[in-house]
């Protein structure tokens, strides 16, 4: 069944760092892929500044069959793809002329309260990006504490995370959690109520299992390893980040693909491998200036970093060496 219709009234999303990402990749041409497709902010971007064809690509169906009202006006340009980050390099017939990651949850998720991402709208609590697969209740009502202790903290940063989750088992044996309230009113119990100006108690918290529920960090790595796969030599890679978790696995990702690997001890004999395989434009990340803000808070925290793909063969990474943050396994006899 179609939530088109349920969608509440709001104004047209506005895709997050655009102007200065056309300006990073230009001149724009030939054939790109959007892997965060979205409302297709980026993807009209594209396409007005000279992208032959972009394949549009998301792993929650309903962003595409919202797309369905417009993309058709672009004809063959456009190729709409439902898919995961980790398939990037299948989905066209020839390498690519650019690549564009979103990160992150969309603004048409967070303002559709039946979708279950948003602390301050009541809804089922499910976070599910693709819509499939267990769901943030699943998680919540039958996770060990200590596994839910450790993706509030290594995936939120949150340091009130085991008097969380201690909170959310202790609540659970009362009540299973079925919505997104019921999960923030816990949260935001065992944190100080928040200063005017400060995020609601349940934001890391929300993002961490939001995280965990959508494998988005595993996505991640895969994604920028199938991205340096699917380039061609010269093609471009822009990456729009929100938070500092995933920007330290983009930055640490170009660092050791650009060759420009920090040593953490200078009596460690150098590597081997320093070809580099991308070029950075920038070393430093751009951010949203002061007229952005104004127009759209929600990009207060996003950070665009872009490379350019050289000649060099494409290797992959483990992902420990990006920086990920890994949970503990479970321990025997325990599930």
């Amino acid at each position: 069944m179609s939530h088109s219709a349920a969608l509440p009234d709001r104004a047209p999303h506005i895709p997050v760092l655009l102007t200065p990402l056309l300006a990073a990749v230009a001149p724009v041409s030939g054939l790109w892929l959007d892997g965060t497709f979205g409302a297709g902010g980026y993807t009209k971007g594209l396409l007005a500044a000279g992208a032959a064809c972009v394949i549009g690509v998301d792993r929650d169906p309903l962003a595409l069959e919202m797309a369905a009202e417009w993309a058709g006006e672009y004809g063959d340009r456009l190729r709409l793809v439902v898919g995961n980050f980790s398939d990037l390099d299948t989905y066209a017939d020839s390498l690519l002329d650019g690549i564009v990651l979103d990160l992150g949850v969309s603004s048409m998720q967070l303002d559709q309260a039946h979708r279950g991402f948003s602390f301050q709208k009541d809804g089922p609590l499910d976070m599910r990006m693709a819509q499939d697969g267990p769901t943030a209740a699943d998680l919540v009502n039958t996770a060990d504490e200590a596994v839910l202790a450790d993706i509030l903290y290594l995936y939120g940063e949150e340091h009130a995370s085991r008097r969380i989750a201690r909170a959310i088992v202790e609540a659970r044996s009362r009540a299973p959690f079925e919505t997104t309230l019921q999960l923030a009113e816990i949260v935001a119990k065992c944190l100080p109520r928040p200063k005017p100006g400060q995020s609601h108690p349940a934001t890391r918290s929300f993002q961490a299992i939001r995280i965990a529920v959508n494998a988005e960090f595993s996505e991640l790595v895969e994604g920028l390893m199938a991205a340096e796969r699917a380039l061609k030599p010269g093609g471009k890679l822009a990456v729009v980040t929100f938070h500092s978790l995933e920007d330290r696995i983009v930055k640490r990702f170009l660092q050791l693909a650009s060759g420009h690997e920090a040593n953490a001890n200078r009596y460690a004999p150098a590597r081997a491998d320093q070809t580099a395989r991308f070029t950075l434009l920038t070393r430093r990340a751009t951010g949203p200036d002061e007229a952005e803000l104004a127009a759209n808070p929600r990009a207060r925290s996003a950070k665009l970093r872009v490379a350019i793909r050289t000649e060099a063969p494409a290797k992959r990474l483990n992902p420990a060496d990006l920086g990920v943050p890994q949970l503990a396994p479970p321990k025997k006899g325990r599930r």
